[in-house]
């Protein structure tokens, strides 16, 4: 198995268009966190968002199953789509956020699994997130590739990617144009959640855009990074080990 860095592979060519697939029940960090760090880029690169779902109606970040939400609040961030699957402009960058919505019933998800496997041969760039590793295993898009995701949901995702090459204890990994990220893990805090996001995606922003752009941002932030991809303490809290819980490593 591959030593993982902080340290990815700089584009020769940074990639401008941007997309975000969208699905009922997403984890809002899983998007929003990136995207804030994102929206700094946009003061120094001309850069644009697309925002792709089924149809173009509201996607709630509400909990759609009446088991997850007993208490029966009304409370959820709503993405208004720009584009439909069918309808979403070449991307180079594609993030796929995790959430409660990726274990839906296959047909609700097909769309957009099928969208995945359609578009990843012209990305520069696949970013899942949390669950979205799972989303992406569904495609095939994969195979083959070292790859992680959320912890807590470790056997249920990984189950999705028989022939994925799966890191347990990572906080993020990089194959070729595949990044995938934990992100977040119900053990945490909301403080350590954004922390990770911010090692994560400031790391991606490195890899594309160079480190000035990235410790710019950082600074900006008022943020220390770390550095070490292989430094995930959640793992463990999990009872999760490489040599135990990571598949495909040969």
């Amino acid at each position: 198995m591959p030593v993982f860095t902080g340290a990815l592979a700089h584009a020769l060519v940074a990639p401008t268009r941007y997309g975000v697939a969208l699905f009922p029940d997403f984890e809002a960090i899983d998007i929003f966190g990136p995207l804030d760090a994102l929206n700094a880029v946009a003061y120094s690169y001309q850069i644009n968002l697309t925002l792709i779902s089924t149809t173009l109606d509201p996607v709630t970040a509400k909990p759609q199953s009446a088991a997850m939400n007993l208490l029966n609040s009304s409370f959820g961030e709503s993405i208004v789509p720009t584009h439909t699957f069918d309808t979403a402009p070449e991307l180079d960058v594609l993030l796929i956020p995790g959430g409660l919505g990726t274990r839906a019933p296959p047909p609700q998800l097909d769309p957009l699994i099928a969208f995945i496997k359609e578009r990843f041969p012209t990305l520069k760039h696949l970013i899942t997130v949390c669950t979205g590793a799972g989303l992406a295993a569904r495609a095939g898009v994969l195979d083959g590739k070292y790859a992680t995701a959320n912890k807590k949901a470790w056997a249920s995702t990984i189950a999705w990617g028989p022939k994925v090459r799966w890191v347990a204890q990572a906080r993020w990994v990089q194959d070729g144009n595949v990044l995938s990220i934990i992100f977040i893990n119900v053990n945490e805090s909301h403080l350590n959640k954004c922390f990770r996001w911010s090692d994560i995606t400031i790391a991606f922003i490195e890899a594309v855009y160079g480190n000035m752009t990235a410790t710019s941002i950082a600074n900006g932030m008022e943020y220390v990074r770390h550095l070490n991809s292989t430094d995930d303490p959640f793992a463990a809290l999990n009872g999760l080990t490489n040599v135990n819980n990571s598949t495909n490593q040969k």
